[in-house]
Parts: C-alpha cells; structure tokens; sequence
C-alpha cells in the first residue's frame, strides 16, 4: 500500500501524532499556522555575514513568512544557532546554488510562481515601503548583500523597488534591521487587509504535521506505526 498522503490522511496522521503532545503544544500550533503566509516571502540574495542572514530568518519567522529564499552565488549561507533560536525548523528555506550567478533562475522561478519582485533598494525608482500597493500580487522581498545591496540582475528583472526613509548621514540599514521594518510594515498591512493572504486549508494541514513532527523525539517511528495500524483495518 502505498502511503498516499490525501487531506483526510493528513487529519488522521495530525490527529494520532498530537496524541503523543501536550494540549498546549497543540493548540499553540494551531494558533500560530493560521497567522502563516506565503502571500509575502523574502529572498536573501548571496549574504556573506551569517549572523545577519540569520537574524533575518527569525525576524521571518515571528512575523509568520513561512518560506524564505536563499541565493548563493559567491557566499553559502550557514545558518547560526545562536542567532535563529531555532526558528528555521518552523520554517521552508529554499537555497540556490550551483551556477556562478543564481539570482536569474532564483527570481524567474518566484515569478512563474506569481511573486512580484519588489526589491530594497534607497537608488532607483523606489517607493516609501509604507507605500507598497500590496492588492496588485504577492510580493517577494529582495534583499541584497550588506555593502553592495542587490545586484544588477535583481535591478534589471525587479517588478518595484522600495525604501525606508531616513534622515541620517548614514547611507542604508543593517539588513536584519531593514527586514524587521519592513516585515512588520508589510505583515501588519496584509492582516488588515482583505486580501486572501492566509495559507490555503491543505497547506496548513501539512503544516502542522511537520511541525508535531518537529516536536516529538521520533516521529518517523510513530509515522510509520501510523500506517501499519492504518492498513490493519
């Protein structure tokens, strides 16, 4: 038999995996995937200072980004435990690597995926990020690495470009401190908003599975007594 996951199977494999968790745990999950979004998602294009990119992949995940996108073109990101605080594990993080330049692939796959590309950026064209229309499509956050900012790719195929306003002689933000900003300006936006911006039913299910997975000491194991009581009846 094999083990096809439909909706139904993910209910009864989240229903028999949450018996193995405490109640809070559980209903702390279900609290939380109903504030997820993959309406917004941030790209990281080729970070080279671990603990900025990391700091970034919190701050994504306490303002409910489920999926983060991760270019490597001369730098692999390394995540730092001590900055994630284990954030990533509630978390997809999709990593593109393997030519010199990632960034084209990278953006054209987000865009057949209905992203616009709005990309950070204080030089071009730019709009105040309070400003952002966020009805037109779902928006994939660029931001580029600390001292050079994006590169010409990312100009070149950005849908929109956005700032922060500033009134310092300093020229742009840390990054993770740029991404705080911006998330809680365009997190906040979107929940008071109309806009279908929640995760669909089917992927919260999933979701939650994971994450009871994440929780329990060995899930595979108890996965797999899953399916042998399942194909017992």
């Amino acid at each position: 038999m094999e083990n096809k996951i439909t909706p139904e199977l993910q209910q009864k494999l989240y229903d028999y995996l949450t018996r193995f968790i405490t109640e809070n745990k559980k209903n702390k999950i279900e609290e939380i995937v109903k504030w997820r979004t993959r309406y917004l998602t941030v790209v990281l294009e080729d970070i080279y200072q671990p603990h900025n990119a990391s700091a970034v992949l919190r701050t994504c995940e306490c303002f409910g980004i489920q999926d983060v996108h991760i270019i490597e073109n001369r730098n692999k990101y390394t995540v730092n435990p001590d900055v994630v605080m284990g954030s990533t594990k509630w978390m997809n993080l999709y990593k593109y690597h393997g030519k010199e330049n990632n960034t084209p692939d990278a953006l054209s796959a987000l865009k057949k995926q209905g992203y616009r590309i709005v990309a950070t950026t204080p030089h071009k064209n730019d709009c105040v990020i309070t400003e952002l229309d966020m009805s037109k499509g779902k928006v994939a956050l660029v931001m580029g690495t600390e001292i050079d900012g994006i590169t010409d790719d990312v100009f070149a195929m950005a849908d929109e470009f956005v700032k922060i306003p500033m009134y310092g002689f300093t020229e742009s933000f840390n990054i993770s401190v740029t991404a705080a900003m911006c998330l809680h300006t365009l997190s906040n936006k979107l929940r008071d908003s109309a806009l279908p911006w929640q995760l669909p039913e089917e992927d919260q299910m999933s979701l939650k599975v994971e994450w009871v997975k994440n929780i329990l000491t060995k899930p595979e194991l108890m996965e797999e007594e899953f399916w042998k009581q399942l194909k017992s009846l």
